[in-house]
């Protein structure tokens, strides 16, 4: 599982949705700042965006909707 961490956002990735080039390609669409990016091997969580992140979950839906449910977890680090 890729667990990567931004000030206010921590991103975790199951490793069935790391190594999936189809399903990067649909977070890289869904996702309005940026936070992933299509991989030959996958999909790569671009660091410095992720406190672009507004929680509006289309990336979550994405995985569920490729049958990868709780593929894709967006955590707040704040209250």
């Amino acid at each position: 599982m890729s667990d990567l961490n931004g000030t206010f956002i921590n991103v975790e990735l199951d490793d069935s949705v790391a190594s999936d080039p189809e399903l990067g390609k649909k977070l890289e669409e869904a996702c309005p700042v940026d936070i992933f990016k299509a991989q030959p091997a996958g999909v790569q969580v671009v660091e410095e965006n992720l406190d672009e992140c507004v929680l509006c979950n289309l990336c979550v839906d994405a995985a569920n909707a490729a049958g990868k449910s709780g593929g894709v977890s967006i955590i707040k680090l704040y209250e």
